[in-house]
Parts: structure tokens; sequence; C-alpha cells
């Protein structure tokens, strides 16, 4: 079978658009009404703990997250938290749905250019509503001719998704911001991982780069995706 590229799949948040911005930004909010209950550091620390206990239960996203930080204002207050910090985690939940989508740059002109020659797939994980939200909003959903929305992405997922929707993964392509959920778990499926790095990336999606791997890629952004393609669409590696 030839390597050559036909199947091209995209990360969404913090690849095509602003995410993890938007978490930082409410985790901010969410230590300032904390504030008197302990240093920002530790408070931030009891966040994240009570988000990794919490994947299984609630998964990725913004609901999971706003459930988390009420959990953690109930433990770090021993269960003093008032009703009025409840009622403003909840309301910074409620905003961050709101929140207009903000593309990154070089992302629509280089969509566009790709979706003529290549089967792109919108392949993202967290909450349904809000991902269908964003990419709604975003503009881009007529570029994909297939959308995943899925709980997690592993190796598994990355099999069927370039099975279903392309022509296996050795003739499949991730592009994404995390080593964790889009480039370990593609490459180890076959297909190439092209890392583009956001400037904030939750820590839960931190892994180590294969480098050594043959059909791993790291681009500065998504603007230099269109020139590696041209130099790996022969089927190289």
């Amino acid at each position: 079978m030839t390597d050559t590229l036909t199947t091209i799949g995209f990360d969404a948040d913090d690849t095509l658009w602003q995410n993890e911005h938007f978490y930082k930004l409410t985790e901010g909010r969410f230590l300032e009404l904390l504030d008197e209950h302990g240093e920002h550091e530790v408070l931030s620390s009891r966040l994240l703990e009570a988000e990794k206990r919490n994947l299984a239960l609630y998964g990725f996203g913004i609901k999971g997250f706003t459930l988390s930080m009420i959990e953690t204002a109930i433990e770090v207050t021993d269960g003093q938290v008032s009703a009025s910090v409840i009622a403003e985690i909840l309301a910074a939940g409620r905003d961050m749905l709101r929140h207009p989508v903000e593309t990154l740059p070089h992302v629509r002109e280089t969509l566009e250019a790709l979706a003529a020659e290549y089967r792109m797939v919108l392949i993202t994980k967290g909450d349904l509503f809000d991902q269908e939200r964003k990419l709604a909003e975003s503009g881009l959903g007529e570029l994909f001719a297939a959308v995943e929305i899925v709980s997690n992405k592993d190796t598994d997922t990355y099999l069927r998704i370039f099975a279903e929707h392309g022509d296996g993964p050795e003739r499949s392509m991730m592009v994404g911001n995390s080593l964790r959920s889009d480039i370990v778990p593609a490459i180890k499926a076959g297909s190439w991982g092209v890392y583009v790095p956001h400037a904030l990336n939750w820590s839960l999606e931190h892994d180590e780069e294969p480098l050594a791997a043959p059909r791993y890629r790291r681009l500065a952004h998504l603007g230099d995706l269109i020139p590696l393609i041209g130099e790996i669409g022969d089927g190289a590696a």
C-alpha cells in the first residue's frame, strides 16, 4: 500500500481556536474568590487534583471544570463556602460557555487551502454541546468532511476514525497542540503526528516528545503545515 497522504485530522481547542486562555482567566477569578482560604499555588494544586479525580466522571470540558471548582471550594473551606461564592463560580462557568470563539493565526487560510486536496476530519474531545457551539461559531465547519467529538483520544480512537473517514492511519495525519492526546497516540496508530504547541497547555496534556519517531514533526505555527505536507506528501517515511 502506498503511504500517500489522503486524510488530515485536526484537534480543535488551542489548535484551531483559543481555549486554555479562558480556563486560566476563570481559574484566576476562582482563586480571588477563595483568596482568604490559602495561597494561590496551593488552591491551584487542589483544583487540579479535583479535575484529575473527576475526569472519569465528568469527562473533559467546562462543565466538569466548573463542578471541580465547586468541589474544591467546599473542600478548602471545610464545607463553609457561601452560597454567593458558589453562585460566582457557576456564573464564571456560564461565562466560559458563552465566550466568543477566537480562531488562532493562520487557521482559516491553511484549512481552506488543504480542504481542496485532502479529506479533513475534526477530532476533538470535550462536552458535545460546547464543541458543537464553538465549531458553528468558528465558521470552519464546512471545511471538514467529518467531525468526531470523543470522550478520549487514544490509539484505538485514531485507528477507528482514520479507518472510517480515511484510508487508514498510514495515509493519515493528526495535527494538534497536545502531545498526550493528539500526537503520541496517533503516531502509535501509524499516522503522522504534527505537534503545533500553544503558549498555554493544560498540565494533564503533557507528554514526552516522540523525537525518535519517523512520522513526528513539530511546527512553530499552523501556517507551516502546507510546506510540511509538500515535503512528505510523496509518501516519505
